[in-house]
Parts: structure tokens; sequence; C-alpha cells
């Protein structure tokens, strides 16, 4: 007898091969069969007219610390989300000198980079371990609903290496790379996807200091992946950098790569439509270098980068004005009872714009041609007629009288998008190339982070209600396309070969969906963190079923309290 036994579904088994109808048995936490199944189960569910789809597997997560308070690290499971890489960008909470001062000091870097509630690490994280091996042992321990692997962060490798040298970003010594090579293949060798790190500005602290690791150079970049050559190229390096010289990075991670016979994970920015040509060139020397011997893999994302603004965000279009200074410590309640008051918006309004003469700001500020209302279900490919200037011009009102009222709906929960970098189109049509992209992984959810202005967590369901049903204003991927970029392809590139695909002998991870109700919620605030701490949630519809290691975790969009999730522990070879 099989434990479970889908019948009657559409499956689409992330290999890219069409679509077919037929049943799928599960016994053990393991596909048994596929077709035709014969035989009873414990529990059979009825698909006929559903999707059958792998579990999503997201590859660029921040739970580092939420992975060990929270089983379903929400919101990822209410996406479909089965398998969640955390680790990413060079921060993390291991290893970590057992002291309160340690531990204060990656919060920091996780609240300035990450933009996670401070209060809520303080509270959620135990610190129930100093090494990368004890971190894993202590993620291992709590149950959980999906599968997490983790990856080794330079930023707390070097910080417990080379302490306040480390924060400071001076030069590593030879000493310090050997300590730091050692931690990282400790690290590997306990179950450790990989390390990573980061070399963007945009990662900087409190103090205007560019995170740990930013400006390391090539002897501690190349010495660390040598960690990885040593042990026969088994673990991924990954890389955030956004550096103008983008040949000489690509140089080193090629070498990095041919050298120590390892793929290299890298996330490919784009941020204005100058930077197109640039991007093209990269895409290019990828294939070039792959074609050498080096596996370089580039992650993009399926949106814009985008930062959400509302009244109970991090940042909204008022946050700088003198009369809305008192209203920002104000909890909800208070400062909607506040901004309803006819006096509070007259004097709000009647400010000017307090421009600070940095594009960026002044665009959350008063770039009303760039600034949307997202909407309910969310538009995330918004026309040059739906911004608020082009609205209010429409209404006959000022601009930022417009987006006050805007922000005022739905109970003062209503959301103002902005896609900051790689829109400059006014599509999504760089994002959707990008994809298409032989060369590129679908990647970038930050999934648990930038809490207060972001939920791309919610991209693997619109990948498939947007791109693949609804999108009207471009190319529309097929089912079998979207499924297979995040089921397949993503395990792939992290080492991950016993999943993604529905297929005798995988893992039982999968998603039943009910393809004409998938729907993307609109996101709002919520303060369900530790300590109350505040963040940005986003809901689905559709998804009837998520089943991990053949258990259902989520029915109906309600958690169901199984825990099947488990620590990966390293690369996962297909199972026979």
């Amino acid at each position: 007898m099989y434990d479970l036994i889908i019948r009657n579904a559409t499956i689409v088994d992330g290999t890219g091969r069409p679509s077919f109808d037929g049943d799928v048995a599960i016994s053990d936490g393991k596909i048994a069969k596929v077709g035709a199944v014969d035989g009873e189960a414990k529990r059979e569910i009825d698909a006929q007219g559903k999707l059958l789809a792998p579990g999503w597997v997201d590859v660029h997560s921040h739970m580092d610390g939420q992975a060990t308070w929270d089983p379903l690290c929400s919101p990822a499971a209410n996406h479909g989300i089965t398998t969640l890489i955390m680790g990413n960008c060079g921060v993390g909470f291991a290893p970590c000198a057992s002291n309160d001062e340690a531990h204060d000091r990656l919060i920091a870097v996780m609240e300035d980079v990450e933009d996670i509630p401070g209060s809520a690490l303080h509270e959620g994280v135990k610190w129930n371990w100093e090494s990368f091996p004890e971190y894993l042992d202590a993620v291992e321990a709590f149950p959980r609903a999906i599968d997490v692997g983790a990856q080794v962060p330079h930023c707390a490798v070097r910080t417990y290496v080379m302490g306040d040298r480390g924060r400071k970003n001076e030069v590593a010594t030879a000493e310090d790379v050997s300590q730091m090579a050692d931690i990282v293949k400790e690290g590997i060798q306990a179950g450790a996807l990989g390390f990573t790190t980061s070399r963007t500005e945009l990662h900087t602290t409190r103090e205007e200091i560019a995170m740990p690791g930013t400006y390391a150079d090539e002897d501690e970049l190349l010495g660390i992946g040598n960690a990885i050559g040593e042990l026969g190229g088994k673990g991924i390096y990954g890389v955030v950098s956004d550096f103008n010289d983008w040949e000489k990075e690509m140089d080193w991670m090629k070498r990095l790569s041919l050298q120590n016979k390892c793929q290299i994970n890298f996330v490919l920015f784009f941020r204005e439509e100058e930077d197109w040509p640039r991007v093209l060139k990269q895409l290019a020397y990828v294939r070039e270098a792959n074609a050498e011997g080096a596996r370089l893999i580039p992650h993009v994302g399926a949106r814009p980068v985008n930062i959400l603004l509302s009244w109970d965000g991090t940042v909204n279009p008022f946050s700088f004005h003198s009369n809305y200074a008192a209203l920002s410590i104000m909890s909800h309640e208070e400062r909607l009872a506040e901004l309803r008051k006819p006096e509070v918006r007259t004097a709000i309004l009647a400010e000017d714009d307090p421009l600070m003469g940095d594009d960026f700001m002044d665009t959350i500020i008063a770039g009303w041609d760039k600034l949307y209302e997202l909407g309910d279900p969310p538009n995330y490919e918004p026309s040059a007629e739906d911004s608020i200037a082009a609205r209010a011009a429409q209404a006959g009102v000022p601009p930022r009288q417009y987006c006050y009222d805007a922000m005022m709906k739905n109970d003062g929960k209503n959301v103002i998008y902005f896609p900051c970098f790689g829109y400059s189109a006014g599509d999504l049509s760089r994002q959707v190339a990008l994809l298409e992209d032989d060369t590129t992984v679908l990647s970038l959810a930050d999934t648990g982070a930038h809490c207060g202005v972001l939920c791309d967590a919610s991209v693997p369901t619109q990948m498939l209600s947007y791109f693949v049903r609804d999108r009207k204003r471009g190319h529309r991927f097929s089912v079998e396309q979207a499924v297979k970029m995040q089921t397949f392809d993503t395990a792939r590139c992290v080492g991950l070969e016993d999943r993604g695909t529905i297929e005798a002998g995988m893992k039982a991870d999968l998603n039943l969906i009910d393809f004409d109700e998938l729907q993307v919620e609109a996101p709002e605030i919520i303060f369900d963190l530790p300590a109350g701490g505040r963040r940005l949630f986003q809901g689905a519809r559709g998804y009837l079923a998520t089943i991990v290691n053949g258990e259902v975790i989520m029915e109906n969009g309600e958690y169901t309290g199984a825990t099947p999730g488990k620590l990966i522990r390293g690369a996962q070879p297909m199972t026979a």
C-alpha cells in the first residue's frame, strides 16, 4: 500500500517536457510511480483538472535566523516553496564567538544589510552554537515543514577570524586566509552547500562601513576558494558583485572555477537601460568561460529590484516631511488615526518635498512618474499611465495628494510600488530576456529579508499566474518552462539532484495547484516576528496542497502542522 496517491492530475514534471495526465504514487517520502497507478493508498487525492508540479526550490534566501524558530519559513511555504537555501550574500550567524558582543555584531550586519528587525533576531536566535557545524546541528534539531540548506557566509567567517580588522575591511594576512579557508572547509565537510561573499557597496552597516569581506583581495578570495578545490570541487562559491570593473571580477571568478573545478553562482545585476549592453557582454563572457571548462552561473530575478512603500513600512514618500516625523514612531492604529485627521493631512501635504539631492531617495520622496499603486492583485508590470503622476493628472490633483489618499486605502495598508533597478524600459522585457538566456538561473527572492520594503518570496506564484497565464504586455512562458525554471534548474544549480522533477525515485516534494485560481495576494505589513517584529507578508491563492517528503504540509492555504522538513547536508545525488 502506498502512503499517498494523487490521481488524474495534469502533471508538469519539471523536466521541460510537455505536461501529461496521470497519477503519482508516494511511499516513504519518495515518488514510487508516475503514470497509471494501480493499488491503494492510505490517502488519495483526486486532482482532476489541477496541475501537479514539483515543489519550488528557492536558492536565494536570508532565513538564517528565522529557520531556527519558524517551521514554515513563512512566507516560503505559503508560495509552494519546499526547499530553501540560506547563507547568501556573505551574511549569516556562524561561525560566531560565544559572547554577546559577537552576537550583536552579526545581528547588526543582518539588520543593516538585509533589513531584518534586530529585536526579532535578538529574541528569536538562541545562539546554541559557535562553529558552523554546530549551527547546522542547531538548524537540524528544530522541527520544520520544509527542507533548508545553508552556505558558509564570508562576513561571519572574516569577523570570527580577524575581529575588528575584519569588520574594518583591512587586508587579510596569509594566516588569516588560511584560518578562513579551514573554517569554510570544515563547514562544507559538515554539510554546507558552499560559501558566499558580497562585493557590493549597497551592503553597508549603520556606521556607513561596507560589510566585512566587501573589498577582500584576490589572495583572500582565491585562498578561500582553494578550500573547495582541496575537497575535490565539493561545494559552490557564491558571489554578489556590482563593482564597475566587471571584467576583472569575472576574470578572478573564472580562474577560481577552473583552478578548483568548482561552480560559481553569481548575481547578475541590471540597473538602468544604459547598463543593458554590459549585461549582454557579461552573458557572452559566461558562455565563453564555460566553453573553456569553467562553471559560471548567473543568478537573475523575475522582478526588478523594488521597494514597497507604505505607512507601516521602512520608508514612504512622506517619511522625511517634518510634519510626519512624530507619526513615524506610532503604532499602526495611532498613526492611522492621525493621518485621517484633515488638519494632519493638510499640514503634511502643504510641505515642500524635502529633496536630498540623491536620485534614489528623491525618487522615493517625489519621483511620481516612477511610483505606482501596487494594487490587488498586485501589478508588477505597470505602464506609464499607471504612475502616480499620470493618475494624479487624470484626477486633477497634485501627485503628493493622490499618493497620500492612495496609501490611505484598505485601512491604511495600501502599498506604493517603486521598481528601482531594472525597470528603466518601463516593462519586464529585460527580466524575460534574462530568464530566457540558457546560462541563467531564476533567483534573488531574498526570502526572509528586507522585511520593511520587499516580499519577493511570492515570485514562484507570480511566475505561473502572471508570466504564464495573465501577462498582456509581451512574451509569456509555457507552464512547462516556468515550472522547470524554479524546480529542476534551481535544484541543480545548488547540487540537489534528488528533487525538482516528478519521476520515480525522486523526493516527493510537490505542489497541487488550481491554475485558474492561482494568484499573488496584496502584500501587507504584519507584526508576527519575535518581539513583535515587523515584516511584509504576501499570501497566495490557488495552492490546494504542498507536499514535502511525502507529507502534506499546506492544504488549501492552511498549515497542517506536519514537520517532515529536513536540513540538507551537502550536495544530494539522484536517487535510484
